[in-house]
């Protein structure tokens, strides 16, 4: 049975920059979350603290790779719909993780979700060493290649509490979610954010 013990963000962050050190060249993390576990804060810190090395590094939101409205929600708004339509899972692993690896740039953002328009973003290049975090829901059930991946856990209960109201059609795709095929490198328990508890082997 999987052993937990209490950390505290800062530590987390500490062994996040202390494993990527052993990782040169472009690396890609998955900071995988769902919303109410603000997986990007988590990402934010982690390259800030990075960067604070010497090491370039940026973060790429999931919410910036949604779909456009017609196709998210054809079908209506439901679990379904929310883990397999809502995302463009091929767009972030063709011009963020393909596209770093394989030329050296990257596209930070591909569509606006507030405007349902093209982010109209510009493409980045990669200076050597390049860190970039991906951090959103239902990132590793989508065989998407990362070199190092987190994973913030929520319980039903804690999703339920800290989800807003209008968004808890979500809640059933991130509990499917909740067992992954991928084993993520940290686990994290994260229902207390300001008291998570992380998985020992």
């Amino acid at each position: 049975m999987p052993q937990f013990v209490p950390i505290t963000q800062d530590v987390l962050i500490e062994r996040l920059v202390e494993r990527l050190r052993a990782l040169p060249g472009h690396r890609v993390i998955a900071v995988d979350g769902a919303d109410a576990a603000r997986p990007v804060d988590l990402a934010d810190r982690v390259a800030a603290a990075l960067r604070d090395t010497g090491r370039p590094a940026d973060v790429v939101s999931l919410h910036d790779y949604v779909r456009p409205a017609s196709l998210r929600v054809e079908f209506g708004r439901d679990d379904i719909s929310y883990r397999t339509a809502w995302f463009d899972y091929d767009a972030l692993r063709r011009e963020v993780i393909d596209a770093l690896h394989t030329d050296g740039r990257w596209l930070p953002a591909l569509w606006d979700e507030a405007t349902d328009r093209s982010a109209r973003a510009t493409i980045r290049p990669a200076p050597a060493d390049t860190v970039l975090l991906i951090a959103g829901p239902m990132l590793l059930d989508h065989y998407l290649q990362f070199d190092l991946t987190v994973r913030l856990d929520m319980s039903e209960q804690a999703l339920r509490r800290t989800t807003p109201p209008e968004e808890h059609w979500t809640i059933p795709a991130l509990l499917d979610n909740h067992e992954t095929s991928t084993t993520p490198t940290f686990f994290a328990r994260w229902d207390h954010p300001d008291r998570p508890a992380l998985r020992v082997d």
